[in-house]
């Protein structure tokens, strides 16, 4: 099913969906126009094979029958820009990191667990704002999500500091192996 309203996000409000058409600029507020489709095997398959400049090159999947069914599992949304796969989120156990649950970073508090991922070519280009947003505003609409909890790298200070931007705090720190996680929560608006 694609996102009905084509994903219009006003990226100054996380519920500035619109179905009009129009302009990528309008009054100084950055908009994207994007098509949300669960995931397919087409986009599945492009996923696997992105590859992201260190030190982000730890989000790399595996190009791997299993990392092609995780992305098949029916959590998964890809993101279309056009033609174009512009990215990617899941949500709830699929968006955790699964050491996190002995820590007690997921507790039942009615927040969605939400996961991203955007195309390592239109990274470090400041549309991560209008990215989240839009994931954001769909689940909200779609999803009927209320509030929000991300899991990123410490050393993802890029994410971090926008996960920050757009109201999302600090909740729980924990390691695996050598990386350290920490779960950040939004509680809606």
């Amino acid at each position: 099913m694609t996102f009905g309203i084509m994903g219009l996000v006003e990226t100054s409000t996380h519920k500035g969906v619109s179905e009009s058409d129009v302009e990528d600029v309008k009054d100084g507020v950055d908009l994207i126009r994007v098509r949300i489709e669960p995931m397919d095997r087409e986009g599945a398959v492009a996923i696997t094979h992105w590859a992201y400049d260190p030190p982000y090159d730890f989000y790399n999947m595996d190009v791997s029958e299993e990392s092609l069914r995780e992305l098949l599992d029916g959590t998964y949304f890809k993101m279309l820009e056009g033609h174009s796969l512009m990215g990617y989120f899941c949500c709830g156990n699929a968006a955790q990191v699964p050491i996190g649950r002995q820590y007690g970073a997921y507790p039942e508090n009615g927040s969605l667990d939400i996961g991203l991922g955007m195309n390592p070519i239109l990274t470090g280009h400041g549309r991560g704002y209008a990215f989240v947003t839009t994931v954001l505003a769909y689940a909200q609409s779609q999803l009927e999500a209320t509030s929000f909890r991300l899991t990123v790298a410490t050393f993802n200070e890029r994410a971090m500091a926008l996960y920050k931007k757009l109201g999302f705090t600090p909740i729980m720190f924990f390691s695996r192996d050598n990386i350290q996680f920490v779960t950040m929560e939004w509680p809606g608006r």
